[in-house]
């Protein structure tokens, strides 16, 4: 008696799919907990020499996003700390 011939994937992919509805044991490691701060990166606020009212409206522009950030991850660990118990 001959067996057919199946396409070479398929026989390897319903076995694949059947292993995956046994079930297994629970896992004993502790749930992920949340590590202590927020990570944080050091504030840069870039130097410029500007040498035109253009170029000092640009620096400011500039220096006022950097600040912008720097508060924006103090804002975040104050909000971080002010959650813990």
């Amino acid at each position: 008696m001959k067996t057919p011939h199946s396409p070479p994937g398929l026989p390897s992919l319903c076995l694949l799919l059947l292993a995956g509805c046994t079930s297994a044991p629970h896992s004993t490691a502790p749930p992920p907990t949340e590590p202590g701060c927020p990570a944080v990166v050091a504030c840069h606020l870039p130097a410029t020499a500007p040498r035109t009212n253009g170029e000092l409206r640009h620096a400011l522009d500039t220096i006022e996003q950097a600040w912008a950030e720097c508060a924006a991850q103090v804002d975040m660990l104050l909000e971080h700390q002010q959650a813990q118990p």
